[in-house]
């Protein structure tokens, strides 16, 4: 189905930004882990989640969605796989990396699989680091992808992982580690990208009673005191167990950058509610980023308010924390005033699509001079009409919808927006953006 703006009217007004994808596979996930029983309040049902709501209830978690909270009762970390059969995660990337650390928590063997695009995400260097903690996994087509076999057992011990590959496998090793026989003690090497999704995950881990000691070693006296470039970053996790608890999924702030984006294009003032002050999520400098394009920004505990007069100008940025914003400030900036580079996202590259490439090949389309380089590209402000394809990806969609708001712009494959933003047309609507699929 084809995405596009059809209407647009009183541009404004208040809407809530949807629940926390990250942070709803994270509970459900450490909910299924857990001792007892946890009521998981504004949870995010999209697809992604619901892939990791499947497979824990494949592997002995009791998941009932009752009026107003998920109830998970938990398999205090033993699992057991009930199918005969791979377990199919969909797209979800996020559910596939941590899950293959926690099937090494099964008394039987497990295989984990996906859609087309999750069968070309790379896993060897998580593979390669389970081998080191005792757990055996394989891939069933030898190519370091899923299909994944994973058979029971996980020792723990000492393990080192380089963290310019996924933030997903690192939050995969610390997420499944108390559960191991000896716990684990890991070091992630330098450059350490996206490091804000691991503290998320150390975030929730806390709230389900699993406190983890981080120590940052740094490689000279003379470097910068940077984590990213010039650090060992070291864990400590001792063998623990989760603890059931009641919890309450924050708003979304990557979701949220579309709303915040189409009020800083189109010009007006909104309020976005759920998008908490003291969040760890690293999607949440798009407030900077959205402020130093032009817009007013003000962040209040529990919602941002935004104004804008429509003109926005180029920036740079280095979104090596932020990722998933790529495709969204890469839109932002054809719509602005000036030539904007975006630097830091070679890992993008490895999402749903390569992001770099995707984004750069449908920009081009709209006749938008854009460059293309190993870690982000270089956009001059400028776009026409045109017709673009999401490649299957949810972020790209979305954010290409931007586009719409000035200029005829018509996304194709745009349904696929419901992996982690189902109400998306929704809530445009609330601030006077009418979109259509047809």
């Amino acid at each position: 189905m084809n995405l596009k703006v059809k209407n647009i009217s009183n541009v404004g007004g208040e809407v809530k930004a949807p629940p926390s994808k990250s942070y709803s596979h994270r509970a459900v996930i450490l909910a299924s882990l857990a001792k007892g029983t946890s009521k998981l309040y504004d949870m995010l049902f999209s697809e992604d989640t619901i892939s990791s709501i499947n497979v824990c209830k494949t592997l002995g978690a009791k998941i009932t969605e009752k009026e107003g909270y998920l109830e998970v009762v938990g398999t205090g970390g033993n699992f057991h796989n009930s199918s005969d059969d791979y377990i199919d995660l969909g797209n979800s990337g996020t559910t596939l990396r941590i899950m293959t650390s926690l099937a090494g928590l099964s008394d039987n063997d497990v295989i984990l699989t996906g859609d087309d695009s999750l069968k070309t995400r790379p896993m060897g260097v998580l593979m390669d680091a389970l081998k080191d903690l005792g757990v055996s996994t394989k891939s069933l087509k030898d190519n370091e992808k899923a299909p994944i076999l994973i058979k029971p057992g996980y020792a723990g011990g000492e393990v080192s992982i380089p963290g310019n590959i996924s933030s997903q496998f690192i939050s995969s090793i610390l997420i499944s580690a108390p559960l191991s026989e000896n716990g684990v003690q890991l070091s992630v090497l330098p450059d350490f990208k996206s490091k804000p999704y691991v503290d998320m995950s150390l975030d929730i881990m806390s709230k389900f009673g699993v406190d983890i000691t981080e120590e940052i070693q740094f490689k000279h006296d003379d470097c910068s005191k940077d984590y990213k470039t010039c650090a060992v970053v070291y864990y400590d996790i001792p063998k623990n167990e989760y603890k059931a608890t009641d919890y309450v999924v924050e708003g979304d702030y990557s979701s949220a950058s579309y709303l915040l984006a189409a009020i800083a294009i189109l010009g007006g003032e909104a309020k976005i509610f759920n998008l908490f002050k003291d969040s760890k999520q690293g999607d949440k400098v798009i407030l900077d980023i959205i402020r130093d394009m032009g817009a007013d920004i003000e962040v209040h505990e529990d919602y941002v308010k935004i104004s804008s007069d429509g003109n926005l100008k180029a920036i740079d940025v280095n979104l090596s924390d932020s990722p998933d914003l790529l495709i969204t400030v890469a839109v932002l900036a054809s719509l602005a005033e000036g030539t904007s580079k975006i630097t830091g996202v070679a890992h993008a590259r490895v999402k749903e699509t390569d992001r770099i490439a995707t984004t750069c090949s449908e920009l081009k389309k709209l006749n938008c001079n854009v460059v293309e380089h190993e870690d982000g590209m270089t956009i001059e402000g400028g776009i026409s009409s045109g017709v673009v394809d999401s490649h299957g990806d949810h972020r790209l969609a979305m954010a290409f919808s931007l586009a719409g708001l000035k200029e005829d712009v018509e996304i194709t494959n745009g349904e696929v927006f419901d992996v982690s933003f189902p109400n998306f047309i929704g809530a445009m609507a609330e601030l006077g953006i009418e979109l259509e699929l047809n």
